[in-house]
């Protein structure tokens, strides 16, 4: 499901034909998102083509929200659904993530693509990057307990789930209190919180 040789503009229709859940996990993201305090600046990890990012600036319409994404074609696609100010980034979540302090924090169907300690070391970048009392969102495809809820096509060249536990493992080890908020299968929703 490697986004990075996707084309933008049949995007959506293919994420619904793939991943039956898709808009349930859009709207879980974006309800996990809402209702926190103080939001001004949000991190999109893996911007796409801006679903998730207008998703949450409609939860957040004053907050400012800078997006990185892999995919400069993704991010033009991006650039048009977002409002002027937003603030797209080219680069991978291996690298530096753009300069904090965020408020919230949000990801999804984008960190699987990295290995175990790839996501250990984002999510401490991800929470040194928010202020304190944020909140990280991360809407995902885990490898789950039973193999019969594998419903998502992997491709084993971009694709790297790990299982719910251990993400809630590295969520937690980076400092993060963390709760799922929902779950389908093999996809699944973490809400992770800083302490303010």
């Amino acid at each position: 499901m490697g986004q990075f040789h996707f084309d933008p503009d049949n995007y959506a229709q293919l994420m619904a034909e793939e991943v039956p859940a898709y808009p349930r996990l859009q709207d879980a993201v974006r309800a996990a998102a809402a209702g926190a305090d103080g939001v001004e600046r949000v991190l999109d990890l893996g911007t796409g083509t801006g679903v998730t990012a207008a998703a949450v600036l409609a939860e957040y319409p004053d907050a400012r929200l800078v997006g990185i994404d892999a995919s400069v074609k993704m991010l033009r696609h991006a650039r048009a659904a977002l409002p002027e100010g937003t603030v797209l980034w080219v680069g991978r979540l291996q690298g530096r993530l753009p300069e904090g302090p965020f408020d919230l924090a949000v990801s999804a169907l984008a960190v699987h693509h990295l290995d175990g300690d790839e996501k250990a070391a984002l999510f401490r970048r991800v929470a040194a990057g928010l202020a304190p009392g944020g909140r990280f969102v991360l809407g995902d495809i885990v490898i789950p307990v039973d193999p019969a809820d594998v419903v998502t096509p992997i491709d084993g060249d971009y694709d790297k789930p790990s299982a719910a536990a251990d993400q809630v493992r590295w969520l937690t080890e980076a400092g993060f209190r963390v709760e799922t908020a929902w779950a389908e299968r093999d996809l699944i929703v973490l809400v992770g919180e800083l302490a303010g």
